[in-house]
């Protein structure tokens, strides 16, 4: 199946500069949050649109490099389009971790660096994403030992049933314990929503299309 961005390699579709160059701005699709700015020529684009993922040119190492070829955060493309005079992309994708080679969400946080933790503390979306990732991996390599496997073992039953539990502590935490206990019980929650989504084949990802279609 042809992809519907092929169009945009026709000669006369975008208006490069005189390196061969385009400017090319990576959006997060649900948030909207702007995450990098890099450069693609004809070649890097052509890899972008028939991979699903983010390729560049590299001005100083003068080569294509995909995003994510030495960290592991890929980006997944969502859409692309360019401004009304043909010459800069946007694009719109989901991030797999964060962005930014400091380790940062986006490219763009220039809040000041009070601790280190602050220069890799990803966003909770960030955290949600690498979460589910972990929670396929254990379902499908079932590791022994594993608190995972033993859940993806009792099946769909237990698995609610634990939900459920997890959903009672987040209510009385809330009700009589600390801010720290809440924000615990609450991972633990979402954890816990994490192995049914992926025992129902459910991804975040359409949670958050419901969320953003009652947002408008």
């Amino acid at each position: 199946m042809a992809s519907p961005y092929a169009f945009l390699l026709e000669p006369d579709k975008l208006q490069f500069d005189k390196n061969g160059l385009i400017p090319a701005v990576l959006q997060h699709a649900h948030t909207r949050q702007v995450l990098m700015l890099g450069y693609m020529n004809r070649e890097s684009l052509a890899q972008s649109i028939a991979s699903g993922h983010c390729w560049f040119y590299s001005r100083s190492r003068r080569r294509l490099w995909e995003k994510g070829e030495s960290s592991g955060h890929y980006q997944k493309i969502v859409s692309i389009t360019f401004d009304c005079d043909a010459d800069a992309l946007l694009l719109e994708v989901l991030p797999e971790g964060p962005t930014c080679h400091t380790g940062r969400v986006s490219c763009f946080e220039n809040r000041p660096k009070a601790t280190d933790e602050s220069k890799t503390s990803p966003t909770l979306y960030a955290a949600l994403e690498h979460l589910q990732k972990i929670v396929h991996q254990r379902n499908h390599e079932r590791p022994e030992g594993s608190y995972t496997t033993k859940l993806f073992e009792k099946g769909i039953g237990q698995i609610a049933k634990k939900f459920g539990e997890e959903g009672v502590e987040v209510a009385l935490a809330a009700v009589s314990e600390s801010d720290e206990r809440l924000v615990s019980e609450t991972a633990d929650l979402i954890y816990n929503l994490s192995v049914m989504f992926e025992q129902r084949q459910i991804s975040f990802e359409e949670v958050g299309k419901a969320l953003l279609e009652r947002i408008r």
